[in-house]
């Protein structure tokens, strides 16, 4: 016999219990409807599990992160929502805050919240508030409310009967306490446990337990000594005696912080050469008393304020001698080793005992009238006989020099051309010239405005026109770019610019099944069984565009069939419309036009009324009337803006109304899919 919906549901919360996975799930029935519920409970249940399995974790541990999962699964996100809600309401009844959740947190959270904070024992208000747009009121059944709502029946919803943590078992539940308090002898209150009577508190020696609400602190017995004090954490603290100004020091004295004392010092330093004694006085230290001998041998030290002074103790020396090193004889001073130069530029000094004499070096002449010895300067004396390109003059001789992009030959006086592309200046492409270079680049490269020798990659999708090179998205690369298109849905086109979309329907690279029809949508499609109904035939006149695709279902009654001749209904059509996502959406966009031949302003005619129906989530679309070209036609408009990829069915009415009557009826099912690119 075939299962009904209910026992397949059992079936798989059946095997949730047993196995605590859906992966592997038996199926008990051959029926499409007997597989969804089974598949349906078990998730349902398994949330429902994990959910109790984080509220619980969350009472024992009071934190959620230690929990390890293998791997990442839905259950494992209910398992985390769970526990962390638990804890924010856990966090709101010890912060003494309203039990009442945000109701962004959702409704699942904010049964979970309410129940951990255990304040809300009238349980959840599922009435719909007066500021709720009114619809069609809708019988719900109690499985159906089982199923929106895992807790409904949970002993511990809203808090239950415990005073602090409540977990349900299926047939009761078991209250439990916070760390620092235990369960009373009824089940269900919490007392605080007083650690310092029953002696379960860490308090040392030198410290008195002192009892708290859910635990207990340690308070210092004795004193901490001169110079600290006791803080209220039980500890010693230095006493800084500077700051509170109970030091003793004199007006001529600072004060300096130690710790458990102070000390003080002088506010006047000595300079160097000085000493302080213990009244702040400044004494002259004598450093020529001192074991180790200021000055060297022969010289005698003389003690001054604050320093001292050698003076030499030595025989007089005449001229170009002077003493040596120990002061003990006169030595010959050799005056051309000195750093002045006695004899001055170009001059070579020749030194003798006590005495010296200067002769011109080579590239000098000597001048009688200064009696010095003077510099030759080549190259005004010899013009353009001595080098190719440039003479410069030097003391005592000459250098040739060439221009730039030339090269000293190997006589010194000639000039070459230097190959500069030689030792690679260019980053990318040189030409040598006569006298210097020019550095150009490869294609996709351009030659640096700095330097004029660096090439800079040219970033295509950055120009102006950058925008525009590419459909979809432009990468640049060195010297190139390229152009790319979403990863599925779509391919690059022959120009290797644009982005063309792939009509899987037409490659027949879909999965639809023999029964189902595919619906090619920007960058995918989508396989649909969309089936007229009883007393229906499809219409050989099914209308296939470039977006949108139509299967029309016209009336065809059977004979004899009254209720069928006077259902007003005479049309049922299915289109198939994809959009894009306006990402600046300024304006209402008209999606769907509906057509109905008639007057303008008929005269005794039936009016006709349009209407959206069903399908209309977030009220995204609206339909007006308008009268174009002797036709009145129902304009279907998006009011408001929708993030693709998105998936609606709109249930279109088009009635002609006769005397307030219903006599013609046309009802249009728009599947509208949104796309998240679109070129």
């Amino acid at each position: 016999a075939e299962l009904s919906v209910e026992e397949c549901c059992d079936k798989g919360v059946e095997w949730a219990n047993e196995n605590r996975k859906c992966a592997s799930l038996p199926l008990v029935s051959e029926s499409r409807e007997c597989s969804m519920a089974q598949e349906q409970c078990c998730h349902s249940q398994l949330q429902k599990q994990s959910c109790a399995d984080g509220v619980e974790f969350a009472s024992v541990r009071d934190e959620c992160d230690s929990h390890a999962a293998e791997n990442y699964t839905c259950e494992t996100q209910h398992f985390k929502t769970c526990c962390y809600c638990c804890l924010l309401g856990k966090a709101a009844q010890v912060q003494g805050q309203s039990c009442e959740p945000n109701p962004k947190m959702g409704y699942q959270c904010g049964i979970v919240f309410r129940s951990c904070c255990g304040k809300d024992p009238e349980g959840i208000d599922l009435s719909i508030s007066d500021d709720a747009p009114k619809k069609q009121q809708v019988e719900i059944s109690k499985e159906e409310l089982d199923q929106e709502d895992p807790y409904l029946h949970d002993g511990c919803r809203g808090g239950g009967p415990c005073s602090q943590q409540c977990r349900d078992t299926g047939s009761s539940y078991v209250c439990s306490c916070f760390v620092g308090y235990q369960l009373q002898p009824d089940g269900i209150t919490c007392e605080d446990i007083n650690e310092c009577i029953t002696g379960t508190h860490s308090c040392g020696l030198g410290q008195t337990c002192v009892n708290t609400l859910g635990s207990f602190r340690c308070q210092r017995d004795t004193s901490c000594g001169t110079g600290y004090e006791l803080t209220d954490d039980s500890r010693c603290k230095d006493i800084d005696e500077c700051e509170t100004g109970t030091h003793n020091c004199p007006p001529d004295f600072i004060c300096q912080n130690t710790p458990g004392s102070f000390r003080c010092r002088p506010k006047l330093q000595c300079m160097s050469g000085f000493i302080q004694d213990a009244l702040g006085n400044c004494i002259d230290i004598n450093e020529c008393l001192s074991t180790n001998a200021p000055c060297p041998a022969g010289q005698i030290c003389i003690n001054t304020d604050g320093s001292f002074t050698c003076q030499r103790i030595s025989p007089s020396c005449g001229r170009g001698y002077h003493l040596n090193e120990d002061g003990t004889r006169c030595v010959d001073v050799d005056e051309c080793s000195s750093s002045s130069q006695p004899c001055g530029e170009g001059h070579v000094c020749i030194n003798a005992p006590g005495n010296y004499r200067c002769e011109c070096k080579a590239g000098y002449t000597f001048d009688v009238i200064s009696r010095t010895c003077i510099d030759i300067n080549e190259c005004r004396r010899y013009p353009g006989r001595l080098c190719a390109h440039k003479c410069e003059n030097t003391p005592g001789s000459y250098y040739c020099t060439c221009t730039m992009g030339f090269k000293l030959s190997a006589d010194g006086r000639s000039c070459e051309d230097l190959n500069e592309c030689e030792s690679n200046p260019c980053s990318q492409e040189c030409a040598n010239v006569y006298g210097s270079y020019q550095c150009y680049c490869r294609r996709g490269f351009q030659l640096s405005d700095i330097d004029g020798i660096s090439c800079e990659d040219i970033d295509e999708c950055a120009l102006p026109t950058g925008g525009h090179i590419c459909s979809f998205r432009c990468i640049n690369i060195p010297g190139s770019f390229q152009c790319t298109c979403p990863s599925s849905g779509y391919r690059l086109a022959p120009n290797a610019r644009n982005c063309q979309d792939i009509d899987e329907c037409v490659a027949e690279s879909h999965n639809c099944s023999f029964n189902e029809t595919c619906f090619n949508i920007q960058g995918g499609f989508r396989c649909l069984s969309l089936e007229c109904p009883e007393n229906y035939r499809k219409s050989g006149d099914t209308v296939r565009l470039e977006k949108t695709d139509t299967i029309r279902c016209i009336k065809a009654c059977r004979p004899n069939d009254v209720n069928c001749v006077l259902d007003p209904v005479h049309t049922i059509s299915h289109t198939v419309i994809s959009l894009p996502t306006f990402r600046e959406f300024t304006r209402p966009e008209e999606i769907i036009f509906l057509r109905a031949i008639t007057p303008t302003y008929p005269a005794n005619q039936a009016d006709i009324i349009f209407d959206i129906t069903e399908g209309n989530l977030r009220d995204s679309f609206d339909i007006i009337k308008r009268y174009m070209d002797g036709m009145t036609v129902g304009v279907v408009r998006q009011v408001r803006p929708i993030v693709g990829p998105f998936h609606a069915i709109l249930k279109l009415e088009m009635n002609y109304v006769m005397g307030g009557v219903v006599s013609h009826r046309n009802i249009v099912n728009v599947h509208i899919f949104v796309s998240e690119y679109w070129f």
